[in-house]
């Protein structure tokens, strides 16, 4: 499982954006690129006790993980755990997560198939439980118009920058540099 594929911490890390998308608040979640410029993410941080954040990343390739952190929760990282996930579209119970922490909070990481994206976007909550045990309840309002956006903006870290490799060739570098004697670029 590919959950930890980008580190929460690094995506959390909105101050350095990659690429030309500027940070934007949609709805009351904060879009912005990861700092590795392989992809976005939406974040919120809920105001109640232990201030839940919540943020679902997507990566260029259409991966996405979803990572809630609490600074009140004991969960350790690295630990492996089962827990239902109910969308007022869609239901995930007994979904893998593992334990994570950052800016001195402790919560989980998960991944999901790509209809996820559609569920997250047209619900009104997500309501998490470790069996019989509420884990939390979030209001998701303003998720559609930020999942929007946080396509647009992995869009933007698709498209190539001025800087890409596929930039056309200036015609001055060998066609093979290591040869015992570079030749001239073939036109």
């Amino acid at each position: 499982m590919r959950v930890l594929a980008c580190s929460t911490a690094v995506l959390m890390s909105a101050a350095a954006t990659a690429g030309s998308y500027a940070t934007q608040d949609v709805a009351g979640w904060m879009v912005a690129a990861s700092k590795d410029g392989h992809g976005c993410f939406v974040t919120k941080t809920f105001n109640r006790t232990g201030a839940t954040t919540v943020l679902l990343g997507l990566d260029r390739s259409g991966g996405n993980r979803l990572s809630v952190l609490n600074s009140n929760w004991s969960i350790k990282p690295k630990d492996r755990l089962k827990l239902d996930f109910a969308l007022s579209h869609g239901a995930y119970p007994k979904h893998f997560a593992i334990g994570i922490a950052s800016d001195d909070k402790q919560g989980f990481v998960t991944n999901f198939e790509a209809q996820f994206l559609a569920y997250f976007a047209k619900s009104e909550f997500l309501n998490i439980a470790r069996g019989d045990v509420p884990v939390e309840r979030l209001n998701l309002a303003g998720s559609g118009p930020a999942t929007v956006e946080l396509k647009k903006c992995v869009a933007a870290q698709r498209a190539p920058s001025s800087t890409d490799e596929t930039a056309p060739d200036t015609g001055d570098i060998p066609t093979d540099p290591f040869a015992p004697r570079s030749r001239e670029p073939k036109g």
